[in-house]
């Protein structure tokens, strides 16, 4: 295979797409996935891209409501850059053939149907019906199909960021100087040497027993880079979305935010309206608040869930605009048309990451980091609906033409100065019920003791136990040979215990983290990000 790069994309998601196309532009690269090209969280996104594109909405509307939704976290000068990029955005994925649902009466360019999810005053979501992510992966792929010098390798796990350490003759400076990567159907680690590294690995839903996120959503990496040196920034900050499926057999299927847009209402079993008392937006009120009062109301009561409630909507209209959920409801015996569907809060997306600046570049020299693995200030203490796809876009693209202009003054550094993998004297193990019971074990202690609502005493409890569970994992990795599953296991306990740490240092409430020993924010010491700079223990 190929092993050596300007620049090296781990992740297809929306921002490793974006990123390897306009890279391309400028020198060789190498797309890594370590499963298929559409396995990401992109392709689960339903609800859509939130851009201003309505002559009646305005860039300032857009800017204030993200920095209302980030509880004074956001960075205001990387917001206004990504609301003000965006609409040129939206013209490029139409120009790779994004097909996004349009509507007759649409005051926006193209006519494009602009829906309305939690936390906007305006009208400015663009969707492709309820299946949004599924269209602009599928257009991105074909556009990075047409794209010369891009090489992509599917099955390809990035086992670690080949950094100062790893080398023969370590240079003055710690850098990135590629990855090695296991190839998952051949079983062999091969070294990649680049220029430039680009982490767009997404988030870290799995951490959680309970996430709207696909099985590759592990914390790979933040994981990883955080092993290689690089700060970490707010990974206390967790996005539960209010609204997943509750059936047993549904996995967490998440109830678009844009159902309550199109009208939908939260009620209890009782068919009683809570969200009035909860917030002046009601059921239309940010993500963090609609998920700690469906909480309340579930511990309040001990209901196993509470209700999203459309039937009120004519059919017809909620079949067109929500065919994918519609089906799925009915998979499982619920039609959203006649029917109150049951709902409760689950693990979504993660605020945090890779602290990065405007232009994607972490603080190890040479990795770069955007999407949901990066933490770019956007989101501040809690992400606005439907920002995630468009940071991804905007950041991207900046990141490409950042890069760029430092292609000439680096060097690869020389293939013999990195040692190859040396796997020997490890084991082939077939003891994964072990580790599997590690997986159920982090992912239970993250969900009772790091969830919606913490206290001390919860984090304290869940850290002990995280830092057990990775010294022994650890211990195993050592002495065993390498799999896809263990380093999913690696990185999960990694994410974790970030996360945890993270939470355990903000001695305050504000946006997604909620603790009952520090119920209030507290602007004068606490209105700052929260980072880690070196492993902790």
């Amino acid at each position: 295979m190929k092993t050596t790069c300007d620049f090296l994309v781990i992740g297809s998601g929306i921002a490793g797409l974006s990123f390897a196309i306009h890279a391309s532009l400028f020198g060789s690269v190498i797309m890594l996935t370590k499963k298929n090209d559409n396995d990401s969280n992109t392709n689960n996104a339903q609800g859509g891209i939130a851009c201003v594109l309505d002559p009646f909405d305005s860039f300032e509307s857009h800017i204030r409501d993200t920095l209302v939704a980030g509880a004074g976290l956001c960075d205001e000068k990387a917001v206004e850059f990504l609301v003000k990029d965006g609409p040129e955005r939206i013209e490029e994925l139409l120009k790779w053939g994004a097909r996004f649902s349009t509507s007759r009466s649409s005051r926006a360019p193209h006519h494009l149907d602009l829906g309305r999810e939690g936390g906007h005053s305006a009208n400015r979501i663009i969707h492709a019906r309820d299946l949004t992510g599924r269209e602009i992966e599928s257009s991105m792929l074909k556009q990075l199909r047409r794209t010369p010098n891009v090489t992509l390798f599917e099955n390809h796990y990035t086992v670690e960021l080949i950094t100062n350490h790893h080398l023969q003759r370590p240079l003055s400076e710690n850098k990135c100087f590629g990855a090695y990567v296991l190839d998952t159907t051949k079983g062999a680690i091969h070294t990649i040497r680049s220029k430039i590294t680009y982490l767009a690995t997404g988030g870290a839903g799995r951490v959680y027993l309970h996430t709207t996120n696909p099985e590759i959503a592990t914390g790979d990496g933040i994981a990883m880079a955080f092993r290689a040196g690089a700060s970490i920034a707010n990974m206390e900050f967790i996005q539960f979305h209010p609204t997943t499926l509750y059936h047993e057999h549904a996995n967490s299927f998440l109830i678009s935010e844009a159902l309550r847009g199109f009208g939908a209402v939260l009620k209890d079993k009782h068919g009683r309206q809570f969200m009035d008392k909860h917030h002046p937006m009601k059921s239309l009120a940010p993500r963090d608040i609609v998920a700690r009062a469906i909480d309340k109301e579930m511990k309040k009561t001990g209901d196993p869930c509470e209700f999203l409630d459309i039937r009120h909507v004519p059919a017809a209209r909620v079949k067109k605009h929500f065919p994918f959920i519609y089906a799925r409801c009915r998979e499982y015996g619920i039609n959203i048309t006649t029917d109150l569907i049951p709902v409760v809060p689950a693990a979504h997306y993660l605020c945090g990451g890779i602290a990065v600046d405007i232009s994607g570049n972490s603080s190890l020299k040479n990795l770069y980091a955007c999407g949901e693995v990066a933490c770019t200030g956007i989101h501040g203490a809690n992400r606005l609906a439907s920002n995630s796809l468009l940071e991804a876009l905007v950041f991207s693209k900046r990141a490409s033409f950042d890069a760029a202009g430092k292609l000439r003054s680096i060097n690869l550094v020389p293939a013999d100065n990195i040692p190859q993998w040396d796997d020997s004297g490890t084991i082939d193990n077939e003891e994964w019920i072990l580790l599997s019971h590690n997986l159920t074990e982090i992912q239970t202690v993250m969900g009772d003791y790091v969830g919606i609502v913490r206290s001390n005493l919860r984090l304290e409890r869940a850290l002990r136990r995280i830092n057990f569970l990775e010294k022994e994992i650890e211990s195993f990795y050592k002495r065993t040979r390498i799999t896809p599953r263990l380093l999913e296991l690696r990185n999960v306990v990694t994410t974790a215990r970030l996360i945890v740490v993270s939470a355990l240092r903000r001695h305050e409430s504000r946006g997604l983290h909620y603790t009952t020993d520090y119920p209030r924010p507290d602007d004068r010491h606490w209105k700052k990000n929260t980072i880690i700079k070196k492993p902790v223990r």
